[in-house]
């Protein structure tokens, strides 16, 4: 238990947490100190976490005098937070699992400081799959050279999937209430359903990127990574803002101010939802069976089902969509670290070169042929070659996506998330069955998926897919999908 608030590190939600702040039965520097000795027990074992900071008991010991004297400052006001190491945090650099940007200098990403502003703690740097699985196609998912290979907590050797691996196992396990991940394709939501967790992908533009190490500023994105639809909520609102160092961040309309405001447990009645079934088609027939029990759950929950929608073409995305990628990484990183204060590489050429000279380290398991790839292209955003191949990708997965939503008149589409965990494989790099992130991730749309049952222990996610802007309404809906469903 966590001092005398009679809540476990299974039961740790915002809310609860909250209560037993204001309550008095527990405080902010106790809660640190609980998941620090969990992250020193635990992390050796699982590698969710790279590092901790030197600042967090500090920190906590302001939030409890904050509270005592009436100055509360707002919603995660004492609550820690693991932040992607991805992400710069002042003192702890965003270096991206890689010692090539260990001595990066930097203060708090533009996210990071609205977290501060809303309370939080910041309690240390999840682990990630090294430069957020942009290295190399024969890579495994959790592993850094900085943080070893993260572990999946339903299953020792079981791949807790990426990019974001570090921050979904560490929700999982107890290592921390809530966490923050980041998303390209796939990298909040994947995770996020097979660690068994809540993982948000919000719409592009959002939240800021400043601070964020870069692969394409038209899919990345940051967003919670949660034990319930409610703390996802609460986080997104702080997360959330204009910056003007992230140009996209201008397109969001007049965003809500508190995002639990939202949640309905009584959300899916008259919910029309689309079933999203090829995406799952390699799916085994038990795991099929999961779909169809979250299927039955919403319908029986009021919701109006369309079944099944198709979205078609998605397969010819991939190609399209991996060349654009690529020419945005190296453009993007290449800006990004030329920006960037302190001793590290200036390019993706030379991060090339800093790999090959570490090679015993950084490339002991699996090589960097995305990178050099990326560093074969132009990296000129105007390049004709770069346009023709995202043209294609976005024409691709929103004639899918928007043709499902607007044809049906859909709330959300809804489909498995992603297969479950699979053994992790140094040799053969990572393997799955099928993932349903692509048609959300290119579009730039939000995704929330959500604990929905499991296969043999192993957790699986139904994925909420919507619009442009539409994070009110999938709040509502998984909110009202979660305490229908009752897993966790």
């Amino acid at each position: 238990m966590i001092g005398d608030s009679g809540i476990g590190a299974r039961d740790a939600t915002v809310a609860r947490l909250q209560q037993a702040l204001s309550s008095g039965s527990l405080t902010s520097a106790g809660l640190i100190a609980f998941y620090l000795d969990r992250i020193e027990r635990l992390n050796p074992s699982l590698h969710a976490v790279i590092s901790v900071s030197p600042n967090a008991a500090a920190e906590a010991a302001a939030s409890d005098a904050a509270r005592a004297s009436g100055a509360a400052r707002g919603p995660l006001e004492g609550i820690p937070v693991l932040i992607k190491d991805n992400i710069a945090v002042a003192g702890l650099p965003a270096a991206a699992g890689s010692p090539a940007l260990a001595g990066a200098e930097s203060g708090d990403a533009f996210l990071v400081a609205g977290l501060r502003a809303a309370g939080a703690v910041i309690l240390g740097k999840a682990n990630l799959s090294e430069w957020a699985n942009i290295r190399s196609t024969g890579s495994s998912s959790g592993w850094s050279t900085l943080g070893g290979q993260t572990v999946n907590p339903h299953g020792d050797a079981r791949n807790p999937s990426g990019s974001s691996s570090g921050s979904a196992a560490a929700v999982a396990a107890g290592l921390s209430p809530v966490a923050v991940g980041t998303e390209t394709n796939g990298s909040i939501v994947s995770p996020a359903s097979v660690c068994g967790v809540v993982g948000l992908k919000p719409t592009v533009g959002l939240i800021s990127r400043a601070g964020v190490v870069p692969i394409s500023g038209v899919q990345d994105t940051a967003g919670p990574m949660t034990r319930c639809v409610a703390d996802a909520a609460a986080m997104l609102g702080p997360l959330a803002g204009p910056d003007p160092a992230d140009a996209a961040t201008a397109r969001a309309p007049g965003l809500p101010g508190d995002y639990t405001a939202f949640l309905d447990a009584g959300a899916l009645a008259g919910a029309r939802l689309g079933i999203w079934r090829d995406g799952s088609r390699a799916a085994s027939p038990a795991i099929v069976a999961v779909l169809e029990a979250a299927v039955d759950r919403l319908r029986s929950a009021g919701a109006q089902i369309v079944d099944p929608v198709p979205l078609p073409g998605l397969d010819e995305a991939d190609e399209p969509e991996l060349t654009a990628l690529l020419h945005e990484f190296k453009h993007d990183l290449n800006a990004y670290l030329a920006a960037l204060p302190g001793e590290h590489p200036m390019t993706l050429a030379e991060l090339i070169e800093f790999n090959k000279r570490n090679a015993d380290k950084v490339l002991v398991h699996f090589d960097q042929d995305l990178f050099e790839r990326a560093e074969a292209t132009s990296g000129d955003l105007g390049d004709p070659a770069y346009l023709a191949a995202r043209g294609e990708a976005d024409r691709i997965a929103h004639a899918a996506l928007d043709g499902a939503l607007a044809g049906q008149r859909l709330d959300a589409v809804v489909s498995l998330t992603h297969g479950p965990a699979r053994l992790t494989d140094h040799v053969l790099g990572d393997l799955w069955d099928f993932s349903t992130s692509s048609p959300a991730a290119v579009c730039g749309y939000p995704s929330l998926t959500v604990p929905a049952g499991d296969v043999g222990g192993l957790p699986l996610g139904i994925l909420l897919s919507g619009p442009a802007w539409s994070e009110p309404r999938l709040i509502a809906l998984g909110y009202a999908f979660e305490q229908a469903a009752g897993v966790r």
